[in-house]
């Protein structure tokens, strides 16, 4: 039996199952506890009675500085999922989507204008479970990740800025048909 919770801080000690996973991201110590301590409804964890934590996610809400306001890539106030994994046991029984309905929940509470995440180009099998929950790519990040791990480019592989709106965009301002096709550098998302 399943059920998903708040993450607290001795979860930090429970990641095996998901963070020796060779397609999670680590992260140091601190980072975890920096969005535990500012972003808490945003941080979840799906644990299993007799096994742990066998999946998690960790969001936050951001808008760029203001002085980007009146560039085309400006990013208004809008929730973003860091981190979504879940143990290679006990995928495919949705507890991805349980997870980031949670994440969203949270984002559309904060007055968020949509649910972003970045996700490598090459992650079909990723691509296609978040475009199953409804979100799109709104443009493609040229190098965003430093390495490549198909061989395919010395320059890093691109990645996917992929979106969902939320209630607060009635007439999907943050959507864009074809984004595989819209180009940005890492300069432009940071």
């Amino acid at each position: 039996m399943t059920s998903i919770k708040r993450f607290s801080p001795l979860d930090l000690l429970s990641l095996n199952l998901t963070n020796l996973d060779p397609l999670t991201e680590n992260y140091d110590l601190s980072f975890y506890l920096e969005y535990l301590t500012k972003w808490p409804s945003l941080f979840s964890a799906v644990k299993d009675r007799d096994a742990g934590i066998t999946g998690y996610i960790m969001g936050k809400v951001e808008e760029q500085h203001p002085s980007m306001r009146h560039s085309e890539h400006y990013t208004p106030w809008h929730g973003h999922i860091t981190v979504l994994t879940v143990a290679p046991a006990w995928r495919r029984l949705g507890q991805a989507r349980r997870l980031t309905e949670k994440l969203e929940q949270g984002s559309d509470n904060n007055k968020a204008w949509f649910v972003d995440l970045y996700v490598r180009a090459s992650n079909k099998v990723a691509v296609d479970m978040y475009k199953g929950m409804g979100y799109s790519v709104f443009r493609r990040v040229v190098s965003y990740y430093s390495d490549d791990p198909s061989g395919m480019s010395e320059s890093g592989e691109d990645a996917f800025d992929m979106r969902k709106p939320c209630s607060r965009d009635k007439k999907l301002k943050y959507v864009r048909d074809k984004g595989e096709d819209f180009l940005v550098s890492p300069a432009d998302v940071s």
